[in-house]
């Protein structure tokens, strides 16, 4: 049992510390142009929220099948799906986790009371459970920005004085047609929003989805 649920952690930690790079191949590059705000436009909501819903289980089994096999393949689905499901980030996910080096769970939800995170051109927004608007701000490319040092993304900043922790963003290469889903971050501190595994915003990367998405876009990015 033991050795099963080594090899199952192997394959998740192997699967979140290589999801930089592969995504990072996407054909859109986040260099802050007009074509990549044009590929992220929607409103976006959680990931993991959508694709861990038990409707989808029976797809997460099926491709966790083909990759370790039957015996392994619930193990693996329900480790995937935790891995980047945590609960807790910055300094109580580093107190809980380390640096990470014995393992981690990522919070990929969104923070700070959004529910839906809408992006139309340079105006980003979001609003919380109940539809009222959280923030709307207009936001301005700033240049490239690496983030733990692996994984690289386009910096956009307000100037309004009023944006608090939305102050910035930082948007990955992911768009909806690429790799089916976003990914991003977004905050008031550069130097914290730089680090993966410290600072207040450690363990930490919003990934969303399309509210519209369809089956076939739920399908592809469980897959993937």
């Amino acid at each position: 049992m033991k050795k099963k649920t080594a090899a199952i952690f192997s394959l998740v930690m192997s699967a979140v510390l290589c999801a930089a790079p592969v995504f990072a191949e996407a054909e859109t590059e986040a260099d802050g142009n007009a074509e990549f705000l044009e590929a992220l436009t929607g409103t976006y909501d959680e990931l993991f929220t959508v694709i861990c819903d038990p409707q989808y289980d029976q797809l997460w089994l099926d491709n966790c099948t083909e990759i370790v096999g039957e015996e392994m393949a619930e193990d693996c689905a329900v480790m995937l799906k935790a891995a980047c499901a945590g609960d807790i980030y910055g300094q109580e996910a580093v107190d809980a986790y380390g640096d990470g080096s014995e393992g981690a769970l990522f919070d990929c939800f969104f923070i700070n009371g959004v529910s839906q995170f809408t992006f139309d051109g340079n105006v980003f927004s979001g609003t919380d459970e109940e539809g009222k608007e959280v923030f709307s701000h207009e936001y301005e490319y700033v240049d490239q920005f690496l983030l733990g040092g692996m994984m690289e993304g386009a910096l956009y900043e307000t100037a309004d004085e009023d944006a608090g922790e939305f102050k910035y963003f930082v948007l990955f290469p992911d768009t909806p047609e690429s790799t089916y889903h976003i990914e991003f971050r977004y905050g008031s501190d550069l130097d914290a929003l730089a680090e993966y595994n410290s600072g207040d915003y450690a363990y930490w990367l919003a990934a969303g989805i399309l509210a519209d998405a369809d089956q076939e876009m739920i399908e592809n990015v469980i897959q993937l």
